[in-house]
Formats: structure tokens, sequence, C-alpha cells
């Protein structure tokens, strides 16, 4: 029998508010542990919660950027369950009330778009962090965490495969950092992802035993995870055996799921309104007030950039995965209209420049390593016919070390490309004369040595030759002596 996976994700994406959900306290990371806390967020008695109004607005954004209804009103309740990390024994999240519901993703696999629906967004605190063997036999709790607001984005089972899982994580992820109300940072958990698989029959209507996946803390944990999974799946259903409901962690260095608990379900948290929150109250006007403020957003973006850019999907995903990518890119072309160039100059060699100063780790880069005017400047001075690609090379190298105007820098450093026709002849004389026998090649129907005599003639002239005048110039002069 041949059996499909199916797969739906819960994303929790942390929230860019300066303070947390239910209190004043700072979100910022790192912080030493318990300086972010307060009796309010590590659950004193008698204290009470106050909602913090950017972390509605943001749902609102996410809702709105993924076609969902928004509610007009919506209730925070109390999800019961005992850890150590939980100081008032509950968590408040939302359960039948959210914020949002009904929307949907597109994403695109292997050049075919899939839509994904999205079953709920809903606001609710993070719980603390517990610390096991940093100090003997002991587990240490740290609260920093602990009321950090969170949006959790849930996808009805529409997924198949772990690449179109992979495909929703990175199209969900661009989406919330356009909006900037999330970094996207993975590593530091600021947008986490459980996974749901189960499998059935090929053909059928009816779901598997669902399995849930945890500590998923890349787009390669999710896709490898999910891989195992299945695999597992499978192999336990075609050998005759039976699978249990129940939540699997993913261990990194064994490349394997294994069991952590039996599953909850939604009864076993007891949720109910929280007495001390009164429903959330959303005005049409301050949807649609949101709704104008939402920037242009990835896939908007890049269908933009094909068409009125004329360059190719590959270019225009690459440019558009990132919000501040997108705009160097749109600053460059201002200075300078050859967007098929520019996005050249960004996907190669300033995307490695990013990688290697770690810089594509940030949400938005504030200094680039080269302005975007700068690159439009050298792009146009390639163009004109001033310097030539491997001069571009050697000024995009000093552009990084200092401000300095491309211009600037072929004055200084006499960059400058020599299209004068009688240097290029007389460097062409030159290297011909002294290289008879690559002559006769070429002559003798050798197309190969064509390339070694212009790599010799740019050498004579260090670079600065025009390359398409010499090769129109060489081979002119070889088929005349021919």
């Amino acid at each position: 029998m041949n059996y499909e996976s199916v797969i739906g994700l819960e994303v929790h994406a942390q929230l860019l508010t300066e303070s947390k959900i239910f209190c004043g306290c700072s979100t910022a990371f790192g912080r030493a542990p318990n300086e972010n806390a307060c009796p309010v967020c590590a659950g004193f008695p008698g204290v009470l919660p106050v909602l913090n109004k950017r972390a509605v607005e943001f749902a609102i954004k996410a809702g709105l950027a993924t076609h969902c209804e928004i509610a007009r009103s919506s209730v925070l309740a109390r999800k019961n369950y005992f850890y150590p990390d939980l100081p008032k024994g509950y968590q408040i999240s939302q359960y039948e009330l959210p914020i949002c519901i009904n929307g949907y993703l597109d994403i695109e696999v292997g050049g075919a778009v899939k839509r994904v629906r999205l079953t709920r967004i809903h606001i609710e605190e993070d719980a603390g962090k517990n610390i096991h063997d940093a100090h003997g036999d002991s587990s240490l709790v740290d609260l920093n965490r602990a009321g950090v607001p969170l949006l959790e984005i849930v996808s009805e089972p529409d997924l198949r495969t772990r690449e179109e899982a992979g495909a929703y994580l990175r199209t969900l992820r661009a989406i919330v950092q356009y909006l900037g109300i999330c970094d996207g940072n993975m590593d530091e958990g600021s947008f986490r992802c459980d996974a749901n698989v189960s499998v059935r029959p090929q053909g059928s209507e009816t779901l598997g035993t669902k399995i849930e996946i945890k500590n998923l803390n890349s787009f390669r944990s999710v896709e490898r995870a999910l891989a195992f999974e299945i695999e597992r799946q499978n192999e336990a259903l075609l050998s005759g055996g039976k699978l249990t409901q129940e939540t699997r962690l993913w261990d990194e260095q064994r490349e394997e799921t294994r069991s952590m608990r039996s599953k909850e379900s939604a009864h076993d948290y007891r949720y109910f309104p929280d007495p001390d929150l009164l429903p959330v109250t959303i005005e049409e006007n301050w949807i649609a007030e949101i709704g104008a403020s939402l920037p242009e957003l990835p896939a908007a973006r890049k269908a933009r950039f094909v068409s009125q850019y004329a360059l190719p999907h590959y270019d225009a995903e690459l440019l558009t995965s990132r919000k501040d990518t997108a705009d160097y890119f749109e600053d460059a072309v201002k200075i300078h209209d050859n967007p098929k160039a520019l996005s050249n100059w960004i996907v190669g060699d300033l995307f490695r420049e990013l990688k290697e100063r770690r810089l594509d780790e940030q949400l938005y880069i504030p200094n680039w390593p080269i302005r975007a005017e700068r690159l439009g400047e050298l792009v146009r001075l390639i163009d004109n016919g001033r310097i030539s690609g491997k001069i571009a090379k050697i000024i995009f190298e000093s552009l990084l070390e200092s401000d300095q105007s491309p211009e600037q820098i072929v004055s200084e450093k006499g960059l400058e490309q020599v299209s004068d026709l009688s240097s290029i002849n007389a460097a062409i004389d030159k290297v011909l004369a002294a290289n008879t026998k690559q002559v006769e090649q070429f002559r003798s129907g050798n197309e190969k040595v064509f390339g070694f005599l212009v790599g010799q003639i740019m050498k004579v002239t260090q670079g600065k030759a025009n390359p398409q005048k010499v090769n129109e110039l060489l081979r002119a002069k070889l088929k005349a002596g021919a």
C-alpha cells in the first residue's frame, strides 16, 4: 500500500514589542537570568495583567497580510498546565475566539503555486525557560522570556511534503519580517515551529494518527525531521504496527525523532476565559488604518520585479526574500537603470560579503558594506565603457574599505579602461609577435587559443584594455594574416 503524508505546522513568532504582553518588562534578548521579570510575569498572587496594544496591532497586521478575517471581538483564555517555567500554572492564550481566522498563504514549490489554508492566528504569552545541568543536579528557571508576546500561526493540514513545509515556513517568515513584527531568528527562538504529521493510504480522505514534533530550530531541522518521521510512520504501518498519538522530540545529533510524551488534547488544558482580562474589541477604523500601513509584501514585490525590471524569477526571489535587500536593489536602480547587472552584483559579490560579515542574520541592515548609490555608480562606469568587468572587481574591493565614489577610485588608481585603438593595436602586435606558435595554431583552426591570446593582451595592458575592442581587433588581425 502506498501512503501519503499529511502535515500541518504551528509557528510561534515572537513579536517585536519593547515590553511584554501583560506587563512593562523589557523583551530584550540576552539579559542576565531573571533580569526582565516582575511580579506580573513571575505570577505573584494578586497581580493583574494589562494587555499590550502593540501586540494586538501586530496580530492584526499578520492577519491582514495572510488574508484572515479579523474578529471584532476576541477572548483571552487561560490554558492550564503545570511546568516549572510557567509560574502562574497557566498560560494566557486564546482558544475559542482567536483574533484572526480563515486565512491562507500561497507558496511556490517546483515552479507550481499551492495554497495553504490558515486555521487561526492568535496572541499569547511565552513561558520561561528551564536550564538543566548548569548547577549540579538542579534545574534552574529563567523568567526573562515569560510573558514575551507571541503569535501562534496554525495551518490546516494542507502540506504533503517536507519541501512544501520548508517553502511555507520561508514564505511566512518573509512576511512577518516585511511587516516588522518579528525578526524571524530561529537560532534565538523568536520564530519557532512545531510540526504535526501523519500518514494515510494514498487517496484516503481520513486523517491518520497525528504525531507532533518539537525542538525544530531551523528550516533544515524541520525538513529532516519530517523526512525521518514520515519514513518511520510508513515503515511502522507497512510492517503491521500501530501508531500512537504522541509528542516526539527531534534529536539533531542522532538525526531522529524520539518519544517525549503522550499528546494532550484541548480539553486536557481546561481552557476558560481569563477573568482578569476583558474581551478584545477591535473597531473597523483601526483595522482600516492598519491595513493602509501595510508594506508591499514579498509575493507582490517579486511579481513586480519580474514585470517592471524584466528580472528572472530566480533573481526576483532572492532580491525580495528580505525587505532591506529589495529596498537596496531599488535604490541602486535609481542611480543607474541596469536591473539585471545590479542584480548580478548584489546576488553574487554583495551577498557573499553579507554572509562573511554575518550581516544577513540581522532583521534589517542599517549599514551596508557598500551603499546602494555606490554600486549603481560602479555599474554605470562599466556600461559607459569607462572600466572593464575585471577592473570593476578591483573597485568593488576598494569600495568595501572606503566610501569614495567609484569615479574617485578610478581616477586615483589610474584604472580607466583603454579604448584608444592605437594603444590596443600596439599591445596586440606585441602579444602576436611573442606567441607565434599560438598564432599558427589559431590559423590552423584551433579556436581555443584565441582566449589565451586575449588574456595575454589584457595582461600587457594591466587589465585596462576594452575587452570588446580587443576581441574585435585581434580577430581581424588574425584573419588578415591567414
